[in-house]
């Protein structure tokens, strides 16, 4: 057999030892063929590695847009009414590492409701987040239809910084017409009474029974002339709007002071605590004790005057109810010398109001045999819940005539006397 019939035949009785071209044999051949897609996966994957790595070295803030920027409320569910207002607290949270502003807006809300975002006294759209534990917290405000009916309602908010950076929130709001936790205004003894010169001090509780803060505006309507003043227990300043936390309550010492012409009787004083969503009204009740004093005098203050014996002498008296209840049957009775007579003429006051004056004429007649002097002649005015005194000085005068009859008198005695010693003076 000549050269090529002999590799054929070593071909067929070792085939693994024939060699390629290179040198190498068929089994190294095959090994080398299997090893290498093994070496381009491992290159293929690193490279694959290194491209990634790249992407998110030149995007990072794409990469933290799902955990960036957090918005949250603290009570995301909560129940109310047909046509009340709600407030919801939103809390903005950056943790970015620089701040953003964020574009709100209302992704979801049923038809007829109102909803908007509101934040240092305006309606905004737009907030600017700081990084850290700062961030941002705007109110958002939720208008229920009275006509709506009882049923879940979910309302979706959303904040946009852009590039990707988002945060959505749920809220979900169960309408029911006899929803619990409505907000009250009460007082623990609503009804006092005393005299006009006493502050009455009443102790109230104002309760927010809902899902979130309020600001109240307290007023009150009192009747003329009284004053009323809200004070939060415990401290002296007087305020005119407070704030109460949602599920909190805040007592307040309301002061009512009377005027000072306060009349006997029953005062109604309602006190009300208005926010944007509700108006609570408590009502007072003052009862004022009557006050009793009576003075007597005259419409000068004169309390002198002339009279002339068996004559009677009239004098203006004016009677004043100084109290701050009506005085019923006022009588007037008098104190004089023996033999003097006063009378009156309106003996009794029916009916004296409280605060007023009543005149009355009274008729001084000194007694036939009085002298030339001062009397005094006493004046009260009583009734069955206080009476008044007043002294009059009474200066008794006699006529003219009767003194020339007593001048001519003494000059006929003396006239007399002289003619006697000249007579029998010499005898």
């Amino acid at each position: 057999m000549d050269g090529e019939e002999n590799d054929m035949l070593e071909e067929i009785v070792n085939p693994r030892k024939k060699l390629y071209p290179s040198g190498e044999s068929c089994a190294h051949a095959q090994v080398r063929n299997v090893r290498q897609p093994a070496y381009e996966k491992v290159w293929l994957f690193i490279l694959l590695t290194m491209a990634v790595t790249v992407f998110l070295f030149a995007s990072p803030i794409k990469a933290w847009a799902a955990g960036g920027l957090e918005m949250s409320t603290s009570y995301p569910g909560i129940t109310a009414k047909p046509g009340e207002n709600l407030s919801f607290s939103v809390a903005l949270q950056n943790s970015l590492g620089a701040s953003l502003n964020a574009d709100l807006s209302v992704t979801s809300i049923p038809d007829g409701w109102e909803g908007y975002f509101n934040g240092g006294g305006n309606q905004v759209s737009r907030v600017h987040v700081n990084s850290g534990g700062d961030g941002a917290t705007v109110t958002f405000n939720v208008k229920i239809p009275d006509d709506v009916s009882e049923g879940t309602y979910p309302i979706s908010l959303q904040a946009d910084a852009g590039e990707g950076i988002v945060s959505a929130m749920d809220l979900v709001i169960n309408v029911n017409e006899a929803a619990v936790g409505q907000s009250s205004f009460t007082s623990q003894y609503p009804e006092l009474q005393g005299s006009p010169s006493t502050s009455f001090s009443f102790n109230t509780t104002l309760a927010n029974n809902g899902a979130a803060d309020q600001s109240y505006s307290l007023s009150a309507q009192a009747p003329e002339g009284w004053q009323v003043q809200f004070k939060p227990s415990g401290e002296t300043n007087q305020v005119a709007s407070l704030n109460v936390e949602a599920g909190q309550s805040q007592g307040i010492a309301i002061t009512v002071t009377p005027a000072a012409n306060a009349t006997a009787g029953d005062y109604k004083i309602s006190c009300s605590a208005a926010s944007a969503g509700e108006t609570l009204t408590t009502d007072l009740t003052v009862t004022i004790t009557g006050t009793y004093d009576l003075s007597l005098s005259t419409p000068s203050g004169r309390l002198s005057l002339d009279a002339y014996a068996n004559k009677e002498t009239p004098v203006t008296l004016s009677i004043t109810n100084n109290g701050s209840a009506d005085l019923q049957n006022v009588s007037l009775t008098s104190s004089a010398p023996d033999g003097w007579n006063v009378r009156f003429e309106t003996p009794t006051v029916e009916t004296l109001p409280a605060g007023s004056t009543q005149e009355v004429t009274a008729y001084i007649t000194p007694g036939s045999d009085a002298i030339t002097g001062d009397y005094v002649t006493s004046i009260s005015a009583g009734s069955s819940e206080t009476s008044a005194k007043a002294d009059l000085r009474v200066s008794v005068k006699t006529h003219t005539v009767w003194g020339f009859v007593a001048v001519i008198i003494i000059i006929a005695l003396a006239g007399g006397l002289v003619y006697v010693f000249r007579k029998y003076g010499r005898r």
